[in-house]
């Protein structure tokens, strides 16, 4: 899809959505407003504890040289909860791109204060991004494959190794569930692309299980989540789902599906 049809797509990219308090929100998606019932709620009890575990055993491993690479959907919002009340011993850290829309900046904040912590945020170069916008213009990632990865690798991929840098151990979000490129995603795994030890504390999670734990937290989450955003990333790279949609075709839409990643988490072949 070129330029014109993209913007021209019939389910838009990211309007503008007050952020407001999670409790104050109307039920807009069923999805992120599950039935909490006996078993749900058994079932996520159980999941958190072993996520718990996990977090606490790679904290001691890696004392000191281990962060969480958060991007503030709503898997990362439960890892913040659990890293944040258990106090573990985990350095948290997000890439903010220049293009994230207002409201994962104000969950940000919220975050902070809701939790009393600091995330380091690490951003593009800002030579590197002049460069690329001033040759192939503002929202040239619309126009090729091969220019919405160059904007992915001075926006995010390039900022990750500097965050990754000195660290022995990554945390993600990732679940198996999200994407057929993530399906064998275990909980832990060597990163060959990094050198680091990378855990993915709710890779066998259900999107259901990710939901009932933030509604018994009571933790924050991303507005947009509430309009139909199962995946947010960049503002212009992102869009609302339809119903039965896969929870990452609102990303990059204008692409062919199988090439719907950044890179953030690319495998060696």
């Amino acid at each position: 899809m070129n330029r014109d049809a993209a913007k021209n797509s019939s389910i838009s990219p990211i309007s503008p959505v007050s952020h407001i308090s999670p409790t104050h929100r109307s039920p807009r998606n069923p999805t992120t407003r599950p039935a909490l019932t006996a078993d749900l709620c058994h079932a996520v009890v159980g999941r958190r504890a072993a996520a718990v575990e996990l977090l606490r055993a790679a904290a001691a491993e890696f004392a000191g040289r281990i962060a969480f690479a958060c991007s503030f959907g709503a898997e990362d919002m439960v890892l913040i909860d659990i890293i944040a009340t258990e106090r573990l011993l985990i350095d948290i850290f997000s890439l903010d791109t220049g293009r994230l829309p207002s409201q994962t900046h104000a969950l940000m904040c919220e975050t902070e204060r809701r939790y009393g912590i600091g995330i380091r945020l690490y951003f593009p170069e800002r030579d590197a991004v002049e460069r690329y916008v001033n040759t192939h213009g503002i929202d040239a990632f619309y126009d090729s494959a091969a220019l919405r990865r160059e904007c992915c690798r001075i926006r995010k991929l390039e900022p990750l190794q500097r965050a990754l840098s000195g660290r022995r151990a990554w945390i993600t979000g990732m679940r198996a569930a999200q994407s057929a490129t993530r399906a064998a995603l275990p909980l832990r795994q060597y990163d060959e692309i990094n050198a680091l030890e990378k855990f993915n504390p709710l890779a066998d999670w259900s999107e259901t299980e990710v939901w009932a734990a933030i509604r018994l937290a009571e933790a924050p989450y991303n507005a947009l989540h509430d309009e139909f955003y199962p995946s947010i990333g960049c503002a212009p790279c992102t869009r609302a789902t339809a119903v039965g949609e896969d929870v990452r075709a609102g990303r990059w839409w204008w692409e062919e599906e199988g090439a719907r990643e950044c890179g953030l988490h690319a495998r060696r072949p």
